[in-house]
């Protein structure tokens, strides 16, 4: 199975160096000097990292082959993709891959359908996750653990509590500007 986990950004230095966005948990497993990742687009690829290393809170990667900032600017926004076997699982019990995710029914915690996640979103702050209710709407998910109360891979299904106003439109509106109109106006 394949899994994004990065992309190239901009390049760093006259050397090859190039920035990358990282899109897994794990790092330092799949993006370690040695490891080959083919690339979206196929024809930049593969790739074989050379080296790496953590320059003002960004990773930096030089690859086998590209030597100098101009090989590195024609890698710009490349996705670099990992062959994961299917069967692993993260390291860390409350760590999911997409693939474990997607498909799951989405429920209350008295069991009531939401519905299906069919895309996670993966943002600076938090992730996503993209559900599909039964009438054939959509409703965007955080995936936080205020909200995402349990995920169970066995029976293929993710429990939430969502706040009001999530996945309905009966959210309490309260307003301290409201109760204080109430009072007449004094002037």
């Amino acid at each position: 199975m394949e899994l994004v986990v990065a992309r190239i950004g901009r390049a760093h230095g006259i050397k090859g160096e190039v920035t990358v966005e990282v899109r897994t948990d794990e790092p330092e497993l799949r993006l370690s000097p040695g490891a080959v990742l083919r690339t979206d687009p196929a024809s930049a690829g593969p790739l074989t990292i050379e080296a790496g290393r953590v320059h003002s809170s960004r990773l930096l990667l030089r690859f086998a082959g590209v030597k100098d900032r101009t090989g590195a600017e024609a890698l710009r926004n490349i996705l670099l993709i990992a062959d994961v076997d299917p069967a692993e699982l993260p390291e860390e019990p409350d760590e999911y891959y997409d693939h474990q995710l997607m498909d799951l029914d989405v429920v209350l915690e008295d069991g009531t359908e939401v519905g299906r996640i069919t895309e996670i979103s993966h943002l600076p702050s938090q992730d996503l996750f993209i559900v599909e209710r039964p009438d054939g709407s959509e409703v965007m998910i955080p995936f936080v653990e205020e909200i995402v109360a349990e995920i169970d891979l066995e029976e293929q299904r993710c429990v939430i509590t969502p706040p009001p106003g999530l996945i309905d439109d009966r959210a309490e509106i309260v307003s301290t500007r409201d109760a204080g109109a109430e009072g007449g106006d004094d002037a």
